[in-house]
């Protein structure tokens, strides 16, 4: 048949450009044969570096500020420091996003902020690479490092991480890698000769040529496949370098078919990527309908683009206007011909799936409204504000001086005026905008046939009227696109009816098809051999499809206007021609569906499989075009995102993005779109961290739209509740939407004005940002952006918000003045608001108001009012019956009572607000109950009477772990531990207490807190006091140390280390003991605090001085350590208490001429101080030394100086014991040492008569018999 024959002609030019490819190699033998001497000297190649390849990738991380991404502070890089020191201790959750990142935690170095990866595959590279390429790394690691607050204080100061790897690092794991799996794909770095194993002549390669690879194996040389013509080689060091991961990826991924053959292009057309008019060059008749004859000198518009790399490109005529498919080869560039700098078509659809505006504002609308519901107006606010100065009154010209309070009132009245007279009928819904028909997808219906009963030699042609009818005409119909596109079953059971088989419609449409001819019917008699084509497809006899495929392109007598039934014809061919592995005609029609593919978009629609589609790719690989690769790879995101094969589209579209970035170009594709698209995907394929990091990445983009941002919003809520375990309720408070929710904002603002839409949705983002601000502390910036939303309110008198929802706002608003001690900017937007509601009857949302104003005037400062505003917010309640917020107003009523000091009704009101809460069986009240509870429970507590406060207590606990309140949960316990560690000791139950609140903490996930809870814990066990304990104690410490450690408290670990000295010193275990004190001292230094330092190498000296072993040790660390550093730094009571200190320790050691010096020195230091008290007990040591040392006049010198230090007159018994007993022993001193009766006997009788006036009669009796 005819087109078998050019399809044979075709796949014979592609054989003669194999065998072009052959001779040429052995042209060329001699020219290179001594090219493998020198071939290691051009570029290093795998074989000489096996040894040599990584083990671990270091992903290095660094802070950045701005958008020049210059390194942050010291004090940032510290905290990523310490956040990465914690991941150390608990890797839980880095290792969870590296698996998800195709990597392998091995190590993390805290102090170089680094953590070091492995990969297993090359698919593990290539991802990973391709991931660290778009940009995800650094906002994947941002999510995992960052507290949850950077999002909120990003939207002023620019902070990220950034990521950064050493590609030489990577590049060689890769290549280790690809050597231990075997066989690669990899370009050759040189010109080079490999001896053939097929052809018997040498296999050439040029430079730039890729090939597959296979490494030595027990001695043998490197074995190569050409990819053009499949012929092998050998080498024993070929000069190559293995091609990028995506390409490896993708090369391994096809199929041999597909893979080898189709030899070198040939054509050398000027430029890669053309699109305008070209000239033909030689006389060209066509062989086929498809085909354009060609004359010199014609002008041909390219249709899409004119490849380089393929043979052929759809073209149009410019004098006829006639299409079909042109020879590359035949053409050269015209005048207004250009290199497109551009992969899309003016004309072509680029985004993967529809974006309108009104449905996704709508959604987002819905979704704000829903997870950020303000329940400040319909809940009573419970008042435990606790400002320092709430309950001063503000100075009353304050509020008058401000302008923009002024402005702020204005604004709320005039938004409060807009709503008096409106009705519900009047308030704008969102049901979006109407739905523009050219949107509207038509939806086509098949018009259904009739199959009858084929006899033999009597058909009537009449029963085939309709068919020929329906499927005769030259050009496309929409109704076509149809019956191109269902698969041979459909076609067979929607298309046709009355037949009993599949065989019988075949031999119906066979007589149609020789009826057709007959009536000369040529464009019905297509059609009829595609479609009997595609069922002898469908029942797996190719020989036969391939018969009537071949037929179809055959007998049109003019050229086709139905590109659509051409690609099908060629897409269904080529499939055929695969199977029957007839790979040189595969290879040239599928150059002819590549042209109409890269000139016609529709005809993507009709592809079944992806083979010719990677055929494309493959072939810009080798051509090394990367526009016709960028080209190939969005064809077939499209063609497999159209088929839902979202595993298949991801790595085509993450090649996609990384092209159009290397580009530095957007061409027609938004890159926000790409990123949404991808992030799409991830979503699906469970892949949380990424699908946040697209939608992150969608968002940063400067092509982004509101759209791109709502979608990306969207996106992370669906990720964060889906796949993080998140509750709504936490949803709507999470910090990572604040980014999405302040670049929406931009965006509404403009538009707010124009719309109701924008201005509802302006609404709804500004509340769930704020919200965010006010759940982490960040009470101003709620302000700010309210205030901004209540003064860009459109001042037309239609209400864009539902009265009660704007009500609900200005509450709110009072609420957050109150929060931000500005209780009289408060009281008076509750005025208004209270003032614009209806006289006649009364409203929940009033009794709402009241219970906050009586919070406004509490802090204020005048109570009187706040009390009678609480009873009518309680009026209100009795009169709906609204248990739950009467509980909370009575609290109110109790906390009002508690502050002015009215305990007895503090503590009624408070009673019967408990009451009111244990009769409610609705959830959503629980956290005021504890609250409640709480607060009672210290009211008891503080009037002594413990068993109350003690159940109060218990009982919060007991609702916060039924309710799974984890902060409630904590408050309680953490009251429970002060009860039982003071006003009612009890250790074992502090114990058990502390240990809970310490297994909260960590689920908080607060570890400074945990750290500080298990050190009271090790404290309360070392007063037991038994061996048992004290290794108790020592556990907890270590843990607490190792808390400190990660967090790089270095203080606190400093302490820690000696704590755990200090235990070991109980413990006996003396030579840890020196270990871990060493280990503290170490960490002070490291500090380069002084005062720090001398505090603790001061408490290291007190493990030794308060034991009875190794006292010595003490003197080490006070006067070696502790008092040279008190003297440089000039602490004066430092060197006082080491002074003292030492002379302590020096007289129990009994080296007493060497404490004489610092004796010496603490009376001194006392005398600068004007500390008579120091004075005197540094006077009465140093007596005693003298004492010692036998040097009695300077001892009895002292001892009266000491005396003179006595106040006067005496004020305690002990005072005057102290005078009896420094008499005494002055008397023993003259009478025994210096031998002196008469002077000793003074001594003696001013003793008795310090005895005596105290009355201590035994002392008396003593003195009575040293006098005598």
């Amino acid at each position: 048949m005819e087109m078998s024959t050019r399809i044979n002609r075709d796949a014979s030019n592609h054989r003669y450009r194999r065998q072009i490819s052959s001779d040429g190699q052995q042209r060329h033998s001699r020219m290179v044969c001594g090219f493998l001497r020198d071939a290691g000297s051009l570029k290093r190649n795998l074989s000489t570096c096996e040894e040599n390849f990584p083990t671990a990738l270091p992903v290095l991380l660094d802070v950045v500020r701005g958008p020049d991404r210059v390194p942050a502070d010291e004090e940032s890089q510290e905290m990523l420091r310490g956040k990465l020191r914690i991941l150390q201790a608990d890797s839980t959750k880095v290792n969870t996003l590296f698996m998800e990142l195709s990597a392998h935690v091995i190590s993390i170095n805290s102090e170089e902020k680094a953590i070091f990866v492995t990969f297993k595959t090359f698919e593990e590279i290539w991802k990973f690479a391709s991931y660290y390429t778009i940009g995800f790394l650094g906002h994947c690691m941002e999510n995992l490092l960052l507290d949850q607050t950077f999002w909120l204080s990003s939207l002023e100061d620019d902070m990220s991480i950034e990521v950064s790897i050493q590609e030489e690092i990577m590049n060689l794991f890769y290549k280790g890698i690809l050597m231990q799996e075997g066989s690669f794909f990899a370009c050759c770095s040189a010109n080079q000769m490999f001896d053939s194993s097929t052809s018997g002549g040498d296999l050439y390669l040029e430079q730039g040529d890729i090939a597959q690879f296979e490494p030595p194996f027990l001695g043998s040389g490197w074995t190569v496949m050409c990819l053009a013509d499949g012929a092998r080689g050998t080498a024993p060091k070929p000069a190559l370098e293995p091609v990028i991961p995506f390409h490896q990826w993708f090369l391994k991924s096809c199929t041999e078919s597909i893979l080898v053959g189709d030899g070198k292009p040939s054509c050398d057309f000027p430029l890669q990527f053309a699109r305008g008019t070209c000239l033909a060059t030689a006389e060209y008749d066509a062989e086929g309908p498809d085909e354009l004859s060609l004359a010199p000198g014609d002008h041909i518009i390219i249709m899409g683009y004119l490849v380089s790399c393929f043979d052929w490109f759809t073209g149009r005529k410019e004098t006829t206007g006639e299409v079909g498919l042109v020879r590359t080869s035949l053409v050269e560039p015209y005048t207004d011909i250009y290199d497109s700098v551009d992969i899309f078509l003016d004309e072509e659809e680029c985004e993967f799936f529809s974006q309108n505006e009104g449905e996704i504002i709508q959604e987002s609308t819905t979704i704000l409204k829903n997870k950020s519901q303000i329940d400040a107006g319909h809940n009573y606010k419970l008042d435990m504000i606790t400002h320092q100065d709430s309950e001063q009154r503000p100075s009353p010209s304050t509020d008058k001086i401000d302008p923009q309070l002024t402005v702020l009132k204005t604004n709320i009245q005039r938004i409060l005026d807009q709503g008096k007279d409106s009705r519900s009928d009047s308030i704008v819904t969102m049901n979006g905008p109407p739905e523009d028909s050219s949107t509207v997808a038509t939806q086509l219906s098949l018009t259904c046939f009739t199959v009858h009963p084929v006899v033999e030699g009597n058909n009537n042609t009449e029963n085939f009227v309709p068919l020929l009818n329906f499927l005769e005409g030259r050009d496309y119909r929409e109704e076509f696109s149809v019956l191109y596109g269902l698969s041979s079953e459909l076609l067979a059971s929607c298309a046709f009816v009355g037949h009993s088989d599949e065989d019988e419609l075949v031999a119906f449409l066979g007589v149609a098809r020789e009826t057709a001819r007959k009536k000369r019917s040529l464009w019905a008699q297509t059609r009829l051999c595609f479609l009997l084509g595609r069922f002898c497809a469908g029942r797996l006899k190719f020989s036969q499809a391939r018969v009537y495929f071949e037929e179809s392109l055959c007998v049109p007598r003019e050229g086709f206007r139905d590109l659509q039934l051409l690609a099908s014809i060629y897409s269904n061919l080529t499939a055929v021609y695969l199977l029957q592995k007839n790979t040189d005609s595969f290879f040239a029609l599928t150059e002819r569906l590549v042209a109409l593919l890269l000139g016609i978009p529709d005809c993507l629609k009709i592809l079944e499989n992806n083979f010719v589609l990677k055929y494309m790719l493959k072939k810009a690989v080798l051509c090394n075009s990367t526009r016709a690769e960028a080209r190939a790879c969005y064809l077939l995101t499209k063609h497999h995102w159209t088929r839902a094969e979202d595993s298949q589209v991801v790595p085509y579209l993450e090649r996609l993005l990384i092209l159009c970035d290397e580009a530095q170009r957007t061409w027609n594709i938004s890159p926000s779109h790409g990123y949404l698209s991808l992030g799409k995907l991830y979503n699906k394929l469970q892949l949380p961290q990424l699908s946040v990091s697209s939608a992150r990445r969608a968002s940063l983009q400067p092509s982004a739209t509101l759209c791109n941002c709502l979608d990306s919003m969207v996106l992370v809520l669906n990720n964060v509740g889906k796949h993080f375990g998140i509750t709504d309720e936490e949803i709507s408070t999470l910090p990572l939407l604040a980014p999405y929710l302040h670049q929406a904002l931009s965006f509404t603002k403009v538009q707010a004005r124009t719309s109701d839409h924008y201005h509802i949705l302006n609404h709804q983002l500004t509340v769930c940002l704020c919200q965010l601000f006010y759940k982490h502390k960040m009470v101003g910036h709620a302000i700010h952006h309210m205030h901004t939303l209540i003064s860009n309110s459109p001042s037309s008198q239609r209400v864009k918000v539902s009265l009660p929802e704007r009500n609900s706002s200005l509450i709110w608003l009072a609420w957050l003045h109150i929060e931000n001690n500005q209780p009289s900017i408060a009281l008076g937007i509750l005025d208004s608001v209270l003032a614009s509601m209806p006289e006649h009857c009364t409203t929940p949302q009033e009794g709402v108001v009241l219970n906050m104003r009586g919070v406004a005037l509490r802090c204020i400062g005048d109570l009187r009012r706040a009390a009678e505003s609480y009873e009518a917010a309680i009026d209100i309640c009795q009169e709906y019956e609204d248990m739950s917020n009467w509980a909370v107003a009575q609290a109110n009523l109790g906390l009002l009572c508690l502050r002015a000091g009215a305990k007895g009704l503090a503590q009624k009101h408070l009673t019967e607000a408990v009451q009111l809460f244990s009769e409610l069986s609705e959830e959503g009240h629980e956290v005021n109950f504890i609250t409640v509870l709480l607060e009672l429970g210290k009211h008891y507590v503080k009037q002594q009477q413990l068993d109350y406060g003690k159940g109060c207590y218990e009982w919060a606990l007991l609702l916060a772990i039924k309710a799974n309140l984890l902060n409630c949960q904590l408050s309680a316990t953490t009251h429970l531990c002060r009860l039982y560690g003071r006003e009612s000791p009890d250790q074992a139950q502090c114990i058990i207490y502390s240990q809970h609140q310490v297994q909260l903490l960590r689920r908080t996930g607060d570890r400074a807190q945990e750290g500080e809870a298990l050190e009271t814990i090790s404290q309360l066990y070392l007063t037991l006091g038994t061996e048992r304990a004290y290794r108790t104690a020592l556990d907890y410490i270590k843990t607490s140390l190792g808390i400190f450690i990660d967090l790089g408290c270095r203080e606190r670990e400093a302490y820690g280390w000696l704590q755990a000295g200090k235990i070991y010193h109980l413990l006996g275990q003396t030579e840890l003991v020196d270990i871990y004190v060493q280990a503290a001292q170490d960490v002070a230094l490291s500090t380069g605090n002084t005062s720090f330092i001398l505090k603790l190498l001061e408490a290291a000296g007190d493990i030794f001085f308060n034991s009875c072993q190794d006292q010595d040790k003490a003197i080490t660390f006070y006067r070696d350590r502790a008092l040279p550093i008190a003297v440089k730094s000039s602490s004066v009571y430092a060197r006082l208490r080491l002074c003292n200190k030492l002379t302590e320790v020096m007289l129990s050691l009994k080296l007493y001429g060497q404490a004489v010096e610092f004796a010496h020195a603490a009376v001194d230091i006392s005398i600068t101080l004007g500390e008579h008290l120091n004075e005197r007990v540094a006077c009465h040591r140093l007596a005693s030394l003298f004492h010692c040392l036998k040097q009695h006049e300077l001892a009895e010198h002292y001892y009266l100086k000491a005396l003179t230090l006595c106040p006067t007159p005496l004020h305690f018994d002990e005072e005057t014991l102290y005078y009896v007993r420094v008499y005494q022993t002055l008397g023993d001193i003259i009478f025994y040492d210096l031998k002196d009766p008469f002077d000793a006997a003074g001594y003696y009788h001013l003793a008795l008569a310090a005895a005596m006036d105290l009355g201590n009669k035994r002392k008396q009796e003593d003195l009575l018999q040293s006098s005598m």
